[in-house]
């Protein structure tokens, strides 16, 4: 097996840690079934796509140049959404949501390359390139709602999670996995799911991850768009079930207007939805985005902002109000009037400015946490940060003195001060102290032996968000799932299936033209009594040959087929008259 790709200068353009998310599709390993499960879904799906749509849809599949006929080759792919700025990676089934969110950001659309076996045609719990590549390519053919896209996923990226959001995604990546598998056990599937259950049952308070997620399910995977009247589908999950997306149209579905509420309106991956939210055009998306925006900690900081940060336990940066950044993973805060006086890391941390990490500031010299006040002195109104060169020397703060700093709320820094860093705008924003003790009323936070002393100057924090400033500050390229996707040993029986609908695809094809489609159906009929797709593709041909004994053999079997497996009836139905309803309009 490859573990290369074909880049881009878009995929250029990724991190190394969005990178080692990226697999190769190994487009060879699609079975003919794949391929005809593909074809079933897509020829299903248009049919009736034409008529509940947007509009958008049907244009963005001739301009991603996604084939009916074909499971899309992604990198033959690329060279057309290039055309849009936009490219597709293949990934291993879902993937963390801050990552899945910053390749958005990147204008890169991830699709998971696995396609849901024939048992699964209707739906899959895992991510598939039906739902992907059919679903959610199309329609970033559409500028406005590509923008809308990009920018989700750069503000989604940012959204701090909680500890439990990446427990509830393990749990969920691990029960797609296995319902998705052949030859799964139900008791593991039973416990797989009674997992994720309880999981969502004792979430806590919802995180900005967990918020931001609902506005994603409510709009790019479930969104319609319209009128509540006659609304339209643009939503990838309902653009790629061949069920949902007929049921929604129906008033079983209730229709609401699409706002800020359904930031808290929670779903269920397992079921069909009861509600869904119809949006009046693409850019009122962007104004509900950027309100759900103003309420995170990436616009507003504070304290609660830190506070967030310490809950989720993981990577995470506060930017203060002179710009310089630290990103750790932090541990305390120390609040006075409900504002944040200091705060502390935990392990290895990195100071940045502008998301470019500070020289002499990364994580090997900060191996064992960061700790810094925050705010204006006491009895000063003039924050350091707004002092010139004449009021630093005013108040002592020059290189080679020795003073002691008492801030707002008690903190006190008390040494030798040994340099200062500027911004670009001539702030200082941090400096550094020999023999200093660093002390909060009789609690003491830094003393002279542990080295030196960096404070980072500002007097609030004006952001807080997940994940690094700078990348380069820390080695991300960490991601072990704690489940792969199940790959099973083809048994004798199911290779000789994939044979015969190979022979029927290649003589569609018309790559071998002396096959016996009669001897294929007797085969079928002989070994494989329960498969149903192939038939339905052998009637298609017949069909078109006017073969008229041929045809009534196939349907026969079907009727067969139906009476034995009356849960496949109605696939069987909607295929035939697919066949019927499309050599009739050519």
């Amino acid at each position: 097996m490859s573990n290369s790709y074909t880049s881009n200068p878009i995929l250029n353009r990724l991190p190394k840690h969005l990178k080692q998310f990226i697999k190769p599709q190994n487009y060879d390993d699609y079975s003919a079934i794949d391929q005809a499960v593909w074809r079933y879904v897509m020829r299903k799906n248009v049919d009736f796509l034409t008529q509940v749509a947007h509009k958008s849809y049907l244009d963005g599949l001739k301009q991603t140049g996604i084939s009916i006929d074909s499971i899309p080759n992604m990198y033959g792919m690329n060279r057309i959404l290039k055309d849009i700025g936009w490219a597709a990676v293949a990934v291993d089934g879902f993937i963390p949501p801050n990552a899945f969110m910053e390749f958005q950001a990147y204008n890169v659309l991830v699709i998971a390359s696995d396609i849901r076996q024939l048992e699964h045609i209707e739906y899959t719990p895992a991510p598939d390139i039906i739902h992907e590549g059919a679903g959610h390519a199309p329609i970033i053919a559409n500028p406005e709602y590509a923008e809308y896209l990009r920018r989700f996923g750069e503000i989604g990226c940012k959204a701090i999670s909680s500890a439990k959001d990446y427990e509830l995604y393990e749990a969920v990546r691990h029960l797609s996995i296995i319902k998705e598998a052949p030859n799964s056990k139900e008791a593991d599937i039973t416990s797989a799911e009674k997992k994720v259950e309880d999981l969502q049952k004792n979430m806590g308070k919802p995180s900005e991850m967990a918020l931001i997620r609902n506005l994603h399910w409510w709009t790019v995977e479930y969104g319609l768009i319209g009128s509540l009247e006659n609304p339209k589908i643009y939503g990838a999950g309902l653009l790629s079930s061949i069920g949902e997306s007929a049921w929604c149209m129906t008033d079983e579905v209730k229709k609401l207007p699409y706002n800020i509420d359904a930031t808290f309106k929670d779903f269920d991956i397992t079921k069909p939805q009861p509600q869904l939210y119809v949006t009046p055009d693409f850019a009122h998306l962007s104004l509900i985005l950027e309100e759900f925006a103003n309420t995170m900690a990436l616009r507003k900081g504070g304290l609660s902002g830190v506070n967030k940060l310490i809950h989720s336990q993981a990577l995470g940066s506060v930017e203060l109000s002179t710009g310089i950044q630290i990103s750790g993973v932090f541990s305390h805060v120390i609040a006075n009037e409900g504002k944040p006086i200091y705060i502390q890391t935990t392990g290895e941390t990195a100071l940045a400015y502008r998301e470019k990490e500070l020289v002499g500031h990364g994580t090997e010299t900060h191996k064992k946490g960061f700790g810094s006040p925050i705010g204006k002195l006491k009895g000063i109104n003039l924050a350091i940060e707004d002092m010139s060169p004449r009021d630093l020397s005013a108040y002592n703060i020059y290189e080679e003195q020795l003073i002691t700093l008492e801030f707002e709320g008690g903190i006190k820094v008390s040494g030798e001060i040994i340099t200062g860093k500027r911004n670009l705008q001539g702030k200082i924003i941090l400096i550094s102290f020999n023999n200093c003790t660093v002390t909060h009323n009789n609690t003491v936070l830094f003393k002279p032996e542990w080295g030196i002393y960096d404070m980072a100057v500002g007097k609030e924090i004006v952001s807080a968000f997940s994940g690094p400033a700078d990348h380069n500050s820390f080695n991300l390229i960490t991601h072990v799932p704690s489940s792969q996707t199940i790959r099973v040993k083809k048994s004798k029986e199911l290779l000789n299936l994939e044979a015969l609908y190979q022979q029927v695809r290649d003589y569609r094809n018309g790559t071998n033209r002396t096959i016996s489609r009669t001897k294929v159906l007797e085969e079928l009929i002989e070994n494989h009594s329960n498969d149903w797709l192939l038939p339905v593709e052998l009637y298609e041909l017949a069909f078109i040959g006017n073969e008229t004994k041929l045809c009534e053999s196939i349907l026969n079997h079907l009727e067969t087929i139906k009476q034995n497996r009356p849960e496949v009836g109605r696939l069987i139905d909607d295929g035939l008259e697919i066949v019927t309803k499309s050599l009739k309009v050519n």
